[in-house]
């Protein structure tokens, strides 16, 4: 016998959904399957971020079915993590387990993550190994990490993502957080707790279309890496510093040796060259001031982070 449905239940599954009309059929059964096993009490939690196709009549249909299913629909899409802290702050049970909802995450690695939780940890994230991922995917994903710990200071993992499994006490923590720019990984990272991982399956896309094109990425990469760290207007301050420098050297150089004799009429290419890159730096450091500035107009204005149009369950 599957154990009875309660308020509270041990584990509550969130689960962003972005085309996933072909994928939450098998994905719920796999779910179900694998947490009737572990004898716990649960409830999956489907959040619809605005897909295109018709997942939301897929979750509902799936919902009257069974009780432990739920569903919300956001009024658009807002973005995978903020789908995901839409599911989070939906979530009652004592461990969280987050994961995508395109099979590339496999429900059956739950039950690891759940017996390595047991030990004593508050987090256990899953390492993606063997990535299933096409090359240049895999490349863009370790250039934006391997940036991303320069930019923060902290280790960041590319083979870990969202999947994971995650007590309530630290779910409690990341909710809490409510800027603006969502990055459910790293606020997991930041809010600290005993964390570990251990290595995961990884699958290949079953989606017909990836819920992630380049623009998005780019947008995503740039989005995180003003919101987790101040370095990069650090480093326009220093490269300023370092030009100026040069500069004044330069000036040095060339005033002695005019006084020397030895320059008669000033140079047309240095003076333009000059002019130009020192133009190009002083635009790129308006242009990152301005980034900084924009996300904090974005901050200060205090939209809510979604907005759920329907639920069912």
């Amino acid at each position: 016998m599957p154990p009875a449905i309660n308020s509270n239940p041990h584990i509550s599954i969130v689960i962003p959904v972005y085309f996933g009309k072909h994928t939450i059929d098998e994905l719920t059964e796999r779910i179900c399957q694998v947490l009737k096993q572990l004898e716990k009490t649960f409830e999956i939690i489907l959040v619809d971020d605005g897909s295109p196709d018709d997942s939301w009549e897929k979750i509902k249909g799936l919902a009257r079915e069974d009780r432990c299913i739920k569903g919300i629909k956001l009024s658009r899409n807002f973005g995978q993590h903020y789908a995901i802290t839409a599911g989070l702050d939906q979530a009652k049970g004592d461990w969280v387990v987050v994961m995508d909802c395109d099979l590339q995450d496999i429900p059956e690695e739950i039950s690891w993550l759940y017996q390595k939780a047991m030990e004593g940890y508050d987090v256990v994230v899953g390492k993606r190994v063997d990535r299933k991922d096409h090359f240049l995917r895999k490349l863009g994903s370790k250039f934006f990490y391997r940036t991303l710990s320069y930019l923060t200071g902290s280790e960041q993992d590319e083979t870990v993502a969202n999947f994971g499994i995650y007590h309530h006490r630290v779910i409690k923590e990341v909710i809490g957080m409510r800027e603006s720019i969502r990055y459910f990984p790293t606020m997991i990272k930041w809010v600290g707790f005993r964390q570990t991982s251990i290595p995961v399956a990884h699958q290949s896309n079953q989606n017909r279309k990836s819920t992630y094109q380049t623009r998005k990425l780019f947008n995503l990469a740039l989005d995180i890496m003003l919101a987790y760290s101040d370095k990069p207007i650090r480093l326009t301050v220093k490269l300023g510093v370092g030009v100026a420098l040069t500069g004044f050297l330069f000036a040095l150089f060339t005033l002695i040796r005019y006084l020397r004799g030895e320059i008669i009429v000033a140079g047309y290419a240095s003076l333009i060259i000059s002019i130009w890159v020192l133009a190009g730096l002083l635009l790129i450091t308006l242009g990152v001031v301005g980034l900084y500035v924009g996300k904090t107009f974005e901050g200060v204005k205090n939209r809510p982070i979604y907005i759920i149009e329907k639920r069912v369950n």
